[in-house]
């Protein structure tokens, strides 16, 4: 007689490979590695139904060292490679580790689709605004005037803002974390994954070799309380020290404004509530850059609407209830045939 055997809480350390990380001393990936790992371990997650799927990067060496399975694909096709992997097997959590250079440059098209379809998956874009595996070029998400080896007189390009990016592309959740912000970063990447479809987390990530610092203006200890944003559903939208500010709309442009609390006879109750259900609230919020506004990090946008893989499934049902089961000799020996 078989025994009925329990399965033990799997520990954050259960999630690492045996493989050596190789990443430069300092990289924000470390943090970003532990921050997973723990958060899989919390949700309950099971190695054998967990799947990490990267494209190119120093990001997408990701899959190597978690204990689960993994696939190290070809450049920015990693959301293709997790769509096929999704409709094969809708059973397995799908997560997908890219870069902002890997993402949305060449793999911009791809990126947009499984965005736009929303195929349950969990998507993690590390921005860095350069690019750090070949060396420090600049990126789709590197500021106007960057200096690098492909850009020395400074780069000419507006960038690109992954939140925007992912909201114009149809997104039904985007949020945004910060690699060294361990405890909020979990939280965003567990909420991530309790939404079912697809599910975009930017994470600001300090590449210390080839861009360091460049996120200080919102990170550094002196500045983070007034350049920074924690969002919360149905919760005012407060920030600076002791929560001391607020944004408010604007009563003379459709635009969002930073108000000081008990300056002008302005409390609380002027203030908006975060709704993350709310697209044009959720496209302001992503685009709030300091030092006027300071940077939204949290869930920005949430809806829940049905995924492409089940639209799929139900599809094939569908069709298959409206025809007889076939005999699958009698189709391919139909016609005209040929005997060699």
């Amino acid at each position: 007689m078989n025994a009925p055997t329990t399965i033990e809480p799997l520990k954050p350390k259960d999630f690492a490979s045996d493989q050596e990380v190789r990443w430069c001393p300092g990289c924000g990936d470390y943090a970003i590695l532990k921050g997973v790992q723990r958060a899989l371990a919390d949700i309950g997650a099971r190695p054998e139904n967990t799947v990490f799927i990267s494209g190119i990067g120093c990001s997408s060496r990701f899959p190597y060292y978690m204990s689960t399975y993994g696939f190290h694909t070809i450049h920015g096709r990693a959301p293709a490679i997790a769509t096929g992997v999704k409709l094969a097997n809708p059973e397995l959590d799908v997560w997908i580790v890219t870069g902002d250079g890997d993402g949305l440059s060449i793999g911009g098209n791809h990126l947009l689709h499984v965005l736009r379809r929303n195929v349950d998956v969990q998507i993690l874009l590390f921005n860095n605004e350069i690019y750090g595996l070949t060396k420090g070029q600049y990126s789709p998400t590197s500021r106007l005037g960057t200096r690098s080896p492909s850009t020395p007189g400074g780069s000419v390009d507006l960038p690109l803002s992954p939140a925007q990016f992912a909201l114009g592309a149809n997104a039904r959740f985007v949020a945004r974390g910060i690699d060294t912000q361990q405890k909020e970063l979990l939280e965003v990447l567990k909420q991530a994954h309790a939404h079912t479809g697809a599910s975009f987390v930017e994470i600001f990530q300090n590449c210390i070799v080839y861009n360091d610092g460049v996120f200080d203006d919102f990170t550094e200890r002196a500045v983070a309380d007034d350049h920074q944003i924690h969002v919360r559903h149905g919760k005012p939208l407060v920030f600076g020290k002791d929560g001391g500010k607020g944004l408010r709309l604007s009563p003379s442009r459709l635009e969002l404004e930073v108000v000081t609390l008990g300056e002008g006879g302005v409390d609380e109750a002027d203030l908006l509530l975060h709704d993350e259900t709310s697209k044009p609230l959720a496209v302001m919020l992503a685009a709030m850059q300091p030092p006027s506004l300071p940077v939204a990090l949290g869930v920005i946008y949430r809806v829940q609407e049905n995924t492409y893989e089940h639209a799929i499934q139900d599809q094939i049902a569908a069709a298959t209830a409206k025809a007889p089961s076939k005999d699958l000799n009698a189709l391919l020996r139909r016609g005209a045939t040929w005997t060699v």
